[in-house]
């Protein structure tokens, strides 16, 4: 699968998709990959809630392991796409198409210090993918 070229990534594998002041999250291409079959994620806030860059925002459980999802940016959460609380598997699916959470910036200088899809593609590249 291609790397989006109008996301950013955090190294922790998450990715964000910013319009404005808004933005949404989810997981790499690399990282579904990595966990394999996703059988469940639960969501660690809700609508509202504040969170600071790298807080643990939700987790995925696959047949293979469980991760922790951070947040690439400080926010709050505007929406949850509890679509995957049911059919968690779209993760695998379309990874750069099933967001988890829509979320407002807090401060948009945090994005600049992701990378860009060319440096997360040389990033998951040197990890041995």
């Amino acid at each position: 699968m291609s790397t989006p070229k109008d996301l950013k990534f955090s190294e922790t594998d998450e990715w964000i998709k910013v319009k404005g002041n808004t933005a949404l999250i989810g997981i790499s291409d690399f990282a579904q990959n990595q966990l394999s079959d996703i059988v469940y994620i639960e969501f660690e806030l809700d609508v509202d809630d504040d969170f600071d860059k790298e807080e643990t925002i939700a987790t995925i459980e696959s047949v293979k392991a469980a991760a922790d999802i951070h947040a690439p940016v400080s926010g709050t959460v505007l929406e949850i796409n509890e679509a995957l609380i049911d059919n968690p598997e779209t993760l695998n699916e379309d990874p750069y198409g099933s967001w988890l959470f829509k979320i407002s910036i807090d401060d948009p200088s945090e994005v600049d210090t992701l990378m860009d899809g060319e440096t997360y593609d040389r990033f998951c590249e040197d990890r041995g993918n």
